[in-house]
């Protein structure tokens, strides 16, 4: 049914295999997904209440449940994950407008009617995930579709638009929010350009990438702090790993590698100071994975003193709770020490696969593709 995807041979320990499962079955079961397919911003487990779909998040769950096939090889993960990819292309995508909505509601008040930027990079990349997968071309052929669309509308060769109105495509004014504005965080979205330009050759998507990697490298040594409020320098934090992920494909370039290493020291030195105010799953995993991409990719030697401690930070965030709605999920972040009330599939998804990627470092068997970044 499918073309033969490549599954990691490298076997999880006892241990990883039960908390990457658990993490899975979360996705499945928790209600997190809705029956049309698409994912949830979170969950509040005080409120015992789902938030609206959220087609950046639905993004994410593509490329999170993939990669839970690819290393658990169960079925399940793949049908979540490409009834996700459908109803990107077949609900959330308006192919008149040309634009994925910010959040969709099909019972409730509609959201207002933007697109970012940003979320429509998360999306791009689900669906060549889901391309890879399944061989569909309709995953494809959205993900191109939106590729354009992302030049065309985001793009104006002086910089990247965060957020357009919809229909009109009218950019919206910039806010003091990091993610309300240009920034070098953009670029894991226009990572998007760059896989699509491996899928399609079309060199426009290569220059396009190029560009914002020089615009990023141009900005990003003012992106931190940028507030002085500690808890908005975490949210920060994990907006400058972005910047990071989205050197990936260029590190093999001197001054790419090297504001990498440095990046990593940066966020650490940060995440050190301001956790025991207020920390978030997503900023430990997403560091950890950073160090082991690096490792991987021959950049830089991850440190395993740090990794470790990271590693045992990032599983402290997974919940255990009677509410099978939150159980086994990962908890947003935690202030003054106590983890709070959101369950995120996007800090689930970051935190599942910096685990794994930890258990393969451990039994010697680092590996991973720079496309199954989620």
């Amino acid at each position: 049914m499918y073309k033969d995807f490549p599954r990691s041979h490298v076997k999880l320990s006892q241990p990883a295999y039960h908390l990457l499962d658990a993490a899975g079955r979360w996705f499945l079961e928790s209600g997190i997904q809705q029956g049309n397919g698409g994912v949830s911003r979170y969950y509040r487990r005080d409120l015992c209440t789902h938030a609206r779909i959220s087609t950046e998040i639905t993004g994410y769950a593509v490329s999170a449940l993939i990669y839970l096939y690819q290393r658990l090889g169960e079925g399940e993960y793949l049908e979540s994950a490409l009834h996700a990819a459908r109803f990107l292309t077949r609900t959330a995508w308006n192919p008149q407008v040309r634009a994925f909505p910010f959040e969709f509601d099909v019972d409730g008040e509609q959201p207002q009617a933007l697109a970012y930027f940003f979320d429509t990079g998360i999306i791009v990349r689900g669906l060549l995930a889901a391309s890879r997968v399944s061989g569909d071309a309709e995953f494809r052929d959205v993900a191109i579709a939106a590729g354009h669309a992302m030049l065309a509308d985001f793009y104006a060769g002086e910089g990247i638009i965060p957020i357009l109105t919809i229909p009109q495509k009218l950019p919206l004014p910039n806010h003091s929010n990091w993610s309300s504005v240009p920034g070098c965080y953009q670029l894991k979205s226009a990572m998007a350009w760059y896989e699509l330009y491996e899928v399609t050759g079309a060199t426009n998507f290569l220059r396009a990438y190029e560009s914002a990697v020089k615009d990023a490298l141009t900005t990003e040594a003012h992106f931190l702090p940028g507030v002085t409020d500690p808890e908005r320098v975490m949210d920060r934090l994990h907006a400058y790993a972005y910047f990071l992920e989205g050197l990936l494909p260029v590190l093999g370039r001197e001054d790419c590698a090297s504001c990498f290493q440095k990046g990593i020291e940066r966020i650490a030195a940060y995440l050190q100071d301001i956790s025991p105010l207020f920390s978030r799953s997503d900023v430990y995993a997403q560091l950890l994975r950073l160090r082991l991409y690096g490792e991987i990719l021959g950049v830089i030697p991850a440190d395993p003193y740090m990794a470790a401690r990271e590693a045992a930070q990032v599983a402290g965030f997974q919940l255990y709770a009677e509410d099978s709605a939150a159980s086994n999920g990962f908890c947003f972040g935690r202030r003054c020490g106590q983890l709070l009330s959101h369950v995120n599939p996007a800090s689930t998804a970051f935190c599942v696969q910096a685990l794994a990627l930890w258990d393969d470092y451990k039994s010697n068997a680092l590996e991973g593709a720079r496309q199954t970044l989620i």
